[in-house]
């Protein structure tokens, strides 16, 4: 049964809006502990630039199990945790603070 934390960089089968494909990208769980299969994700990019309010690069991508320079994006998505293919790293102190203070933001908690 999988679990999985608050902060943990995970790669993710995002569906095409037909479902007639996936693409496989990392994202960020931003959801609390909790019994449901469902997941609050945000998404992570390679595309660093030209990044909206809240949007970020992380400063610590490498630790964080990523192979690029990578920009939190703005949106939060539910997803079951079936596409989930599996967890990469998970986000270092100050890019979590970060992310919490986007998500605030966007929001507008």
């Amino acid at each position: 049964m999988p679990n999985f934390s608050k902060n943990e960089i995970v790669l993710v089968r995002y569906p095409f809006s037909d479902l007639t494909n996936f693409k496989i990208r990392p994202a960020v769980v931003v959801n609390a502990p909790h019994v449901s299969k469902d997941l609050f994700i945000v998404a992570l990019t390679s595309k660093t630039q030209s990044l909206m309010s809240g949007e970020f690069v992380l400063s610590e991508w490498q630790n964080a199990g990523l192979n690029v320079a990578t920009a939190v994006k703005r949106g939060v998505f539910t997803i079951h945790e079936n596409l989930i293919l599996k967890t990469v790293g998970k986000l270092a102190e100050t890019d979590a603070e970060s992310l919490d203070e986007s998500l605030r933001g966007w929001f507008g908690l």
